[in-house]
């Protein structure tokens, strides 16, 4: 699905930050605001939001699981009072082959200026070529972690800010045509977020920042703070991950270094000129630095692990409840 854009890993260096829980601005500045305590986000309604979604099967592009597994999502968002818009297109794949990309977009408080942006890739990969079993390399991914997870934990926040309204206007992006990518050309990955960051579905859309959220589901996962998301979002980061110290998440987002990722945040900053972060996963001392089920067949339900939705829930509640 992603590809580390530099072959080694930078050294895994710890950040040492001030342990006060208030958030630092780009001036280094603390700011005085209290801290609010968020909402539960409730792993359990999020981790049904998970099987849903599969119960469709592989939603590979092009096929009958996705087409219904996007109906679901555009239903469920309605659900929960959000204004719903959509964004098809033919986009091309690295292959020749035309993937009808479809984007959904769930949006609150659509006359609040101030937005953030919350977003994760919906689509499954099409081949387990990661497998450790070469005849699964054709098989398609059920795309638990690696799809499903992120738009769950996007699921029950919506489900919850109906419940309790935030203070701005947010948008759930479910990006689309993300994981049909190859090694051999990094711009065939995040086609849908390429689309979108070209094509934003409010002529001029702005956001203060946004947050991507990858393989969210994994057991024993760990989010490292991503390469390119300190470089283009640093400020962000810091946000994030203050609020994972505050929800009392901080072993699960430790403040350490991980690598370069190729994902959806990548068109978002450089093509939308939003500073976007990557939540992803990485696995110390790993053959593969996404998880023991990145790639294969058993990217499925029974690997998901309740805590880890949990956990980065909890965070995003966090954030955007003290978003101002």
């Amino acid at each position: 699905m992603k590809i580390n854009k530099i072959v080694f890993l930078l050294p895994l260096v710890t950040l040492f930050f001030s342990a006060c829980h208030s958030q630092t601005s780009k001036s280094g500045n603390a700011e005085a605001d209290t801290v609010v305590l968020a909402p539960s986000f409730n792993e359990d309604s999020a981790f049904v939001f998970v099987q849903k979604q599969c119960e469709f099967g592989p939603r590979t592009m092009n096929s009958k699981a996705h087409d219904k597994c996007g109906d679901y999502l555009v239903a469920t968002f309605k659900k929960y009072g959000a204004t719903v818009t959509e964004q098809f297109a033919d986009v091309k794949a690295f292959d020749g082959t035309v993937l009808k990309n479809r984007n959904i977009i769930a949006s609150y408080n659509v006359d609040n200026g101030a937005r953030i942006l919350i977003c994760s890739h919906w689509d499954s990969r099409p081949w387990a070529d990661a497998d450790p079993v070469e005849k699964n390399h054709k098989t398609p991914v059920m795309g638990a972690n690696d799809g499903a997870s992120g738009v769950a934990v996007m699921l029950e926040l919506a489900r919850q800010i109906q419940q309790k309204n935030i203070n701005v206007g947010i948008d759930f992006i479910c990006l689309d045509a993300e994981d049909y990518g190859t090694d051999n050309d990094e711009e065939s990955w995040a086609l849908g977020a390429q689309y979108w960051a070209a094509n934003p579905h409010v002529a001029g859309y702005k956001a203060r920042y946004g947050i991507l959220l990858d393989m969210v589901g994994g057991q024993g996962a760990r989010f490292m703070q991503e390469g390119f998301s300190l470089e283009y979002a640093r400020s962000v980061v810091n946000k994030v991950w203050n609020a994972a110290e505050e929800a009392g998440y901080s072993s699960v987002f430790p403040r350490k270094q991980g690598g370069y990722i190729t994902d959806d945040h990548g068109p978002i900053n450089k093509i939308a000129n939003i500073p976007t972060i990557d939540i992803i996963p990485y696995y110390e001392g790993t053959s593969c630095s996404f998880g023991p089920t990145w790639h294969t067949i058993n990217d499925d339900v029974e690997h998901i692990d309740k805590s880890t939705l949990k956990a980065v829930g909890q965070t995003m509640m966090q954030v955007i409840y003290n978003e101002k």
